[in-house]
Formats: structure tokens, C-alpha cells, sequence
């Protein structure tokens, strides 16, 4: 099983929290909506990388900026989909979405044509009330919203 290691930003609280959600760039989401966003995240070897680390890399990678200084809260791992699972932090913190500048990936489109074309990793970033992420992000990535919400809770 693949594993990444991610951030979910948010801001305010209660009724009035926000989550930093990413949409996926290059033409395979292009017209993707509901169930197609994530958190900013990548792969990592956990073997030999620790997750906090590779979750601030790939923030950074994938943003353009680092991950704003706070308390890093553990929303622990969950399964994306049956190949893949996902470890993933919480910071409180803001980010203005325009100026989120994503690294580019290179991949053959349309498939089997031999064309490598060049997209942007993420293609937009937005900020999401609690209804909305949970209709925008990928199925196996809503649990995190849940962590999110019982550590709010304890507060």
C-alpha cells in the first residue's frame, strides 16, 4: 500500500470553520468536482522519512509556501482507497488561495498518444465550510474532517 502524509489547514471554529482544500490539476480532473479534492499531500517512504516532515514538504511542493507556524495536531491515518492510505495533520493557520503556487508534473496525454504534457500539480486552492468540503473531497479523506471536528471538540 502507498502512503502519503498531508496538512489540513483550517481557520476559525465551531460553526465558522474553514478547511484549505486542493484541487487536482492536468486534464483527468479537469471537469471534476464532488469527490475530487484532497488536502495538500504525497507519498513518502515511511521507512525512512517521518510523516511530519513529508507532510511539510509536500504542503510546501504542492502551495508554494510552508505550512504557517502552530501546534501540529495528529488527525492520525486513514485509507484514501484500497492502494493508498493517507497520514494527516492539522494546523491552524491562512494562506491567501492566489497566492498558492503548485509544482508541476509531467505525464502522457492523451494516454498511449506519446505526448508528455506539463500540468500544475494543484490547479486551485479554496477555502471550505464543513458542507462544502465534505462534498468536495475524496471519500476516503472525510474521516479527517471528523478528527478535526472530535479535537475541536475537546477544546
Amino acid at each position: 500500500m502507498r502512503t502519503s502524509a498531508g496538512v489540513l489547514l483550517f481557520r476559525g471554529g465551531g460553526g465558522e470553520l474553514e478547511v484549505l482544500l486542493a484541487h487536482p490539476g492536468g486534464p483527468f480532473w479537469a471537469r471534476r468536482e464532488a469527490g475530487a479534492w484532497s488536502i495538500p499531500k504525497g507519498e513518502y517512504d515511511a521507512d525512512t522519512e517521518d510523516a511530519r516532515t513529508a507532510a511539510a514538504r509536500e504542503f510546501e511542493e504542492e502551495l508554494g509556501s510552508p505550512v504557517p507556524v502552530g501546534e501540529w495536531i495528529d488527525l492520525g491515518t486513514v485509507a484514501q482507497s484500497r492502494a493508498k492510505s493517507v497520514r494527516a495533520f492539522a494546523v491552524r493557520g491562512e494562506l491567501d488561495p492566489p497566492t498558492a503556487v503548485s509544482n508541476s508534473v509531467e505525464m502522457e496525454w492523451p494516454p498511449r498518444s506519446g505526448r508528455r504534457l506539463v500540468f500544475p500539480e494543484i490547479d486551485r486552492v479554496e477555502w471550505c465550510d464543513r458542507e462544502s468540503a465534505r462534498r468536495r473531497l475524496l471519500s476516503g479523506q472525510v474521516p479527517l474532517l471528523d478528527a478535526l471536528d472530535r479535537h475541536l471538540e475537546q477544546l
